[in-house]
This record gives structure tokens, C-alpha cells and sequence, in this order.
């Protein structure tokens, strides 16, 4: 037998102990994301990836909000957040920190995602972009990369949050001994 685990099993740290935690070099930047529901899901997966920081940029709402809140259960409390309205001064300061930029888009030149490992990098700024119009070309235009996840069916997309999991999952196993 092979018994699920009760929350409180799970052994999962406090929001004062997460807080203090060293976290991934990682820092997520959101462009024109308009569903608040997949906002609040970015939340959620940064936290249980502990990265660094979320930066919303343009029209992409910010806590508190309900409907943040529905998805993100809590992690607008303990992921570091701040708002932009433009992103690429942002991406230039990260560029100055050291930070690795990367879109996650699909355009002329990419790296597949299961190729990450061909990209040198300590620290990195990952871009999700708006659900309909994806990244904004300007955006684009100041990445060291362009990560693609490989797809094998009929669609041309993932839902952002969803694609935001599986990046990730990818970036932060670098880190994971």
C-alpha cells in the first residue's frame, strides 16, 4: 500500500520560515498577463519553486484581488512581488545584476526547452507573456534566449501558468542536488 500524505505531513515550511529561505536566482517577469486566475497560479508555482521575485508588467493585475487570491492561496504573502509598468528597464537592470534574460515564446530562433542545459547561466529573469499576443517583440528583442517547449500535437500553445510550471520545473532542477 501506498498511503497519500495529509497536509500537515507534508512537512512544508512557514510563511516566516520561507520568507528568511535562500531562494533560486530566479525572478519572473509577466507581460500583459490578463487572466487573473493564471496571475494567482504564477504565485503559486513561485513559491513551490522558491524563486526570487515576480515582476508584473503592463496590464497584468496585482494583488490583493479575489480572484488572485482563488489560485495563488496565499503565496501573494510570501513571493516577493513588485509592479512595472514597462518591463524593459527592468530587464536592463536584471542584465546589469548578472541576471540571464529568456522569453518563453515561439519565434525564429530558439532553444528547446529540453536543450536549457546548452544555456550558461548562475542567475536568470524568465519572461511569460500575454495569453492572446504572447511577448511583446521589444521584450524579445533584449533576450539572451528564447526557450520553446517542444509540442506533438494540433495546438500552437500551452496555457501561460501551465508553461510557466514546466519551465520552471526545468530551470530550477539546476539547482537541485
Amino acid at each position: 500500500m501506498n498511503r497519500k500524505l495529509k497536509l500537515w505531513e507534508l512537512e512544508r515550511v512557514n510563511e516566516e520560515v520561507f520568507k528568511k529561505q535562500k531562494k533560486f536566482p530566479v525572478i519572473v517577469l509577466l507581460d500583459d498577463i490578463r487572466s487573473l486566475h493564471n496571475i494567482g497560479t504564477f504565485f503559486r508555482t513561485s513559491d513551490a519553486f522558491n524563486i526570487e521575485k515576480i515582476v508584473l508588467g503592463g496590464i497584468t493585475a496585482s494583488p490583493p484581488h479575489r480572484e488572485i487570491n482563488k489560485t495563488a492561496l496565499g503565496a501573494t504573502e510570501t513571493v516577493v512581488w513588485e509592479y512595472k509598468k514597462e518591463l524593459i528597464e527592468e530587464i536592463n537592470n536584471l542584465r546589469k545584476e548578472g541576471y540571464f534574460i529568456v522569453s518563453v515564446e515561439q519565434s525564429e530562433k530558439t532553444t528547446l526547452l529540453n536543450e536549457i542545459n546548452s544555456l550558461f547561466f548562475q542567475k536568470i529573469a524568465i519572461i511569460f507573456g500575454n495569453e492572446v499576443d504572447g511577448i511583446q517583440q521589444d521584450l524579445i528583442d533584449q533576450s539572451d534566449a528564447v526557450l520553446e517547449i517542444p509540442q506533438f500535437g494540433t495546438k500552437h500553445s500551452l496555457n501561460v501558468s501551465v508553461c510557466a510550471g514546466i519551465v520552471l520545473w526545468e530551470v530550477i532542477k539546476r539547482w537541485i542536488k
